[in-house]
């Protein structure tokens, strides 16, 4: 099995890396107060897969620091998944996907007018993505592909509240930690294949 680095795996499905977000509470604020909120803003409920209740309350706690408040609003996951998808969710929502796919399989959920989790689009995007499933020439349809999801970072459509990190051991114990045998998958998997030394 040939190892590829995330740069590959990003390149071999189309995303596009986009710039690092900064932890930066002051300007927050300074963000906040130059548009008309100084003293913050209630944001009403922070739904969430109650399997990731204890990310949000943290979450929720860093938004209260610069005046964003929230109550978190932990849901059982299908009625998670089916208010997300039928677009009942009005406030803060932290989602993720763990789909399979490329970048065009996860744009057309999110980022276009009528993706299955979006609320909505751009007409420029829109285009953009027919274009690029019309494309046979596949740099072409890299290039296409990573204008959508520039526009969609630039335009803010989502924003990053927390990286997925999950706790995987590697260690002078473990033989085969399963990390990485399956692309793009962020989980020791299989865990028929995690084996520990004797």
């Amino acid at each position: 099995m040939n190892a590829m680095n995330n740069q590959d795996l990003i390149n071999a499905t189309f995303g596009n890396q986009p710039p690092a977000p900064v932890f930066d509470p002051g300007k927050a604020r300074q963000l906040l107060a130059a548009a008309g909120y100084p003293s913050g803003f209630d944001a009403g409920d922070y739904a969430c897969d109650s399997s990731y209740s204890s990310v949000a309350e943290a979450i929720a706690n860093y938004l209260a620091a610069v005046g964003i408040r929230t109550k978190v609003r932990p849901m059982e996951r299908a009625a998670f998944l089916g208010q997300w998808k039928d677009k009942k969710i009005r406030s803060i929502l932290q989602a993720g996907a763990g789909g399979h796919g490329n970048a065009a399989t996860r744009i057309q959920n999110y980022f276009v007018r009528d993706g299955l989790y979006s609320w909505g689009g751009y007409p420029d995007m829109d285009d953009l993505f027919i274009q690029q499933a019309r494309e046979l020439d596949p740099k072409r349809r890299q290039t296409l592909l990573h204008e959508i999801q520039r526009l969609a970072h630039e335009r803010v459509m989502h924003a990053p509240l927390w990286e997925l990190g999950f706790l995987n051991a590697i260690g002078p114990r473990v033989e085969e930690s399963g990390l990485g045998l399956i692309a793009l998958h962020p989980y020791s998997a299989p865990y028929e294949d995690v084996r520990l030394k004797k």
